[in-house]
């Protein structure tokens, strides 16, 4: 855990501690400089280390926004974070400026690049994440379809019917149906 000067300089984007630590937040996976103008992190989700390679050996990879190596994320490697993010949380509320707080990037930049490399947004990514779980806790639960569509973060039961039928041609109460024949 940060110490109080650490944590006082990560709160206040404080440059002049750049180069002196850096600090990885556990939740993300990500490390960064102390100047970052990413989201603030909980202090106790907060490593700090002394040597950016040490960051790294503990599995945390460079933050896309602030830079700590002075080297470019790829592209790929963060579609891939995306990617795991979106599986690992898919049942919050997750917006696109959420996720690009998460993420340690811009709204814009993210969509862009998401799509560029998967043909979809990230926001579609989701859905059909979402549906894909929908699909399996229809076939394997006797959960209302109300139920089901809260559990994978769709809230309201209208839409979640229309999203779902869009996607398998199908409503979730006759996939339910079927599924048990």
């Amino acid at each position: 855990m940060a110490s109080s000067s650490e944590w006082k300089a990560i709160s206040n984007n404080d440059a002049e501690f750049d180069g002196v630590f850096w600090y990885g937040v556990k939740t993300t996976h990500i490390f960064c400089r102390p100047s970052c103008p990413s989201r603030l992190p909980k202090r106790e989700n907060i490593s700090i280390y002394y040597d950016p390679k040490l960051a790294e050996a503990d599995g945390f990879r460079p933050c896309k926004r602030c830079r700590p190596l002075n080297s470019i994320v790829s592209n790929e490697t963060w579609v891939q974070e995306i990617d795991e993010f979106l599986n690992n949380h898919y049942s919050e509320n997750i917006t696109l400026s959420s996720l690009s707080s998460q993420i340690h990037g811009s709204e814009s930049y993210l969509r862009h690049v998401y799509k560029q490399l998967t043909g979809v947004t990230p926001q579609q990514k989701l859905m059909n994440i979402r549906l894909e779980y929908a699909k399996s806790l229809l076939k394997n639960t006797n959960d209302s379809i109300k139920s089901v569509g809260m559990s994978v973060g769709i809230d309201n039961t209208t839409y979640f019917i229309q999203c779902f039928k869009r996607r398998f041609e199908i409503t979730p109460k006759q996939f339910q149906y079927q599924s048990r024949l």
